[in-house]
């Protein structure tokens, strides 16, 4: 097992498979990227090898994220590779994803989460800078349709769609899915300051609770969402409290960037880079011991890691890692 000095075992990677996406979300990434040469990127082999040496180690899930997932070519053939040695699941904002649904059924892949931060189609147009507000819907109808495990995770921007907490939370009522309310963060790609937050998760739950009476459930080990049920709906509602950080005592995870950097921590550097790691030569042992060794230096926590970190904290999260 992957610990770190806290007593804590990793079992979660989040792996992003590309820095580029089709949209242009303000919280996101600026109109004008300068995207990562394809070479730059750890190739299918690499990542597989990765997962294998992860797996090995006691890894048990995997998030495919972006960037976009769906942009990279190919996607379903890695995806093939890795079915069998973790649990996979895909964060994706649906613009591609529809014809996708069959093929991942089949290869078991059936968590998926859906970035949609409005249900207006005018207001969809501002947030992303992209009129792709009928496909990311279609989308949505279809991962129900064919009964996958469903997340809605809406990013909780001040002044842009806090009128909608609770249209999002109406969508459990007739939907098995989980609709989940994100804090804004500062990875905007924007190169603007970033004071804080209003909408911090405990103003969200308060405003979802003038209309709605919601129940604590049992959070899985490790999660980063406070889950809630709402009586007489199917679905449930959660918080996810990205800027504030409350569940850091218990994180679980790993995140590596679509150039193979290892991140312990959202809000810090990278602590080594597995694609030079590999390209250099490494052996699997190699790179087993190199991640542990990381592993171990994990901060206690996004506030340790933010204030020991020399990178700006104002990045694209595209290039983050999703």
């Amino acid at each position: 097992m992957l610990k770190d000095a806290h007593h804590r075992s990793i079992q979660y990677v989040r792996l992003s498979v590309t820095d580029r996406c089709n949209l242009r979300c303000t919280y996101c990434m600026p109109e004008h990227m300068q995207f990562l040469e394809r070479d730059a990127l750890l190739s299918y082999e690499e990542i597989e090898r990765t997962m294998r040496v992860l797996a090995s180690a006691g890894v048990t899930k995997l998030r495919i994220t972006g960037g976009e997932p769906f942009l990279r070519k190919n996607l379903l053939h890695l995806l093939g590779k890795l079915a069998p040695l973790t649990d996979i699941s895909i964060t994706t904002n649906g613009v591609l994803t529809t014809p996708f649904i069959p093929a991942l059924k089949e290869l078991g892949i059936r968590k998926i989460n859906l970035s949609l931060d409005t249900l207006q189609a005018d207001r969809f147009l501002r947030i992303t800078r992209r009129n792709r507000f009928t496909q990311v819907m279609a989308t949505l109808e279809n991962l129900l349709a064919h009964q996958m495990d469903v997340k809605v995770n809406m990013v909780v921007m001040d002044g842009m769609n806090t009128d909608e907490l609770h249209a999002f939370a109406a969508l459990t009522r007739e939907n098995r899915l989980s609709v989940r309310f994100i804090e804004e963060m500062p990875f905007n790609g924007q190169g603007k300051g970033f004071s804080g937050i209003n909408w911090h998760y405990r103003k969200i739950l308060d405003t979802l609770g003038e209309q709605y009476t919601l129940k604590k459930i049992q959070d899985e080990a490790g999660s980063t969402s406070l889950n809630y049920i709402i009586p007489g709906h199917l679905g449930t509602v959660g918080v996810i409290p990205a800027y504030s950080r409350t569940f850091c005592g218990t994180c679980n995870r790993l995140r590596i960037t679509p150039t193979g950097g290892v991140k312990t921590c959202l809000y810090g550097d990278d602590v080594m880079n597995i694609r030079d790691s590999l390209r250099s030569g490494a052996s699997d042992a190699a790179l087993l011991e190199a991640l542990q060794t990381a592993v171990w230096h994990k901060k206690k926590d996004g506030f340790e890691a933010a204030a020991a970190s020399q990178r700006s904290q104002h990045e694209s999260m595209s290039v983050i890692g999703g």
